[in-house]
């Protein structure tokens, strides 16, 4: 029985010691994978005073994060045929002309046309920085706006109401047919109507099941006809978390896990919601675009991580056996996914997880491109 063909990459999150980096690179590459993102943070969503209740790896930080725009240069010589890119960034750390910039020099690094992923921000990688928080989705309809004119060589001058450029200039271009991609991480109707408006790709992180997803790749789709714009010209991706399971009472065994429960309660309370529960942060709460990880109270988040049922466990995370995972990026796939690029979290719960993922993605990642 054939399958729909997706295409499969990983979003690594990078940070000392660098010859991990390189490590991953080469897994990569043998793997085959068709793309390699990085994100960018200036801190992990993880609070200090929990991360050693959720990983093996001791004396290592949560918020020790490289920066993506070096780390993608010296990964682009590395990364063969492999697209390289960020997931995600935002418009409010660095101007858009710089983001754009960035790309455009990656486009020069690689073989392929590098993937910016953008979204409206975070408040752990803002509030804490003095940085502005307010009107997110306005700052990032604006950017959105000059990226794609910077990418274009096309700049000149721009009135807005977060942004102004007064004879902007962008000499530089990408060489032919690798000219940088707009992926939105978008999940509210504003941020899907966008996405369809102007997007190259959508890379959305918290997805409760296949009809939500293919509910929200429809808003996309319907928003590029009204825009004039051919939907299948979108990249319909997918940028969860990840944990993969040896086998079946292994993934109860991470289900109930301290990182499981935590990512439980990064997802918002709508997604919840979806699946008939209360977020214990609230019926506002936003998830992981309003997680502050360094002034929760540890405590009461440990608390709020043992009233994670385990129904809804999974909510914002992909935990299965290779098998289960197959089997649910196909039913994605049905629903429209045709680039599935997670965060593979199961290392960083035991050193046997670590060794397991080695081995047991790449041949995930084969299954799934495959169709078969």
């Amino acid at each position: 029985m054939s399958h729909p063909r997706v295409r499969v990459g990983l979003v690594s999150p990078a940070g000392p010691p660098a010859p991990l980096v390189a490590l991953q690179v080469r897994l990569a590459r043998l793997a085959r994978l068709d793309s390699l993102m990085v994100p960018d943070h200036l801190q992990s969503p993880f609070p200090e005073a929990l991360w050693p209740e959720m990983t093996w790896l001791r004396g290592s930080s949560a918020h020790s994060m490289f920066d993506y725009a070096a780390t993608l240069g010296w990964v682009a010589a590395r990364a063969g045929r492999m697209r390289v890119g960020v997931s995600v960034t935002d418009p409010i750390r660095r101007h858009p002309v710089v983001v754009a910039q960035t790309m455009l020099t990656l486009s020069h690094l690689t073989r392929g046309a590098p993937i910016l992923g953008i979204g409206s921000g975070e408040r752990e990688n803002l509030e804490p920085y003095g940085l502005p928080t307010d009107h997110g989705f306005g700052r990032l309809q604006e950017a959105v706006h000059i990226l794609r004119d910077a990418l274009a060589g096309r700049l000149g001058d721009f009135e807005g109401e977060y942004y102004q450029l007064r004879g902007a200039v962008m000499g530089l271009q990408a060489p032919l047919g690798r000219t940088p991609e707009i992926w939105i991480g978008a999940h509210g109707p504003r941020m899907l109507e966008l996405t369809g408006r102007f997007g190259d790709g959508w890379l959305p992180t918290v997805v409760s099941s296949p009809e939500d997803y293919g509910q929200m790749w429809q808003a996309v789709r319907a928003a590029a006809v009204r825009a004039g714009r051919s939907p299948e010209a979108i990249t319909a991706g997918l940028a969860c978390y990840l944990l993969l399971a040896r086998d079946e009472r292994e993934v109860r065994t991470l289900l109930r896990s301290q990182m499981v429960r935590y990512l439980a309660l990064m997802a918002p309370a709508g997604a919840w919601a979806k699946v008939g529960a209360d977020h214990p942060l609230g019926p506002r709460f936003g998830g992981f675009v309003d997680m502050l990880p360094e002034r929760l109270d540890p405590g009461v988040t440990r608390e709020a991580m043992r009233s994670v049922p385990e129904e809804v466990a999974a909510v914002g995370v992909m935990v299965g056996t290779p098998d289960d995972v197959v089997t649910r990026v196909r039913a994605l796939a049905e629903a429209g996914l045709n680039h599935f690029s997670p965060v593979l979290l199961s290392g960083l719960v035991s050193r046997g997880n670590a060794l397991h993922d080695m081995h047991a993605y790449p041949a995930i990642a084969r299954r799934l491109r495959s169709g078969r």
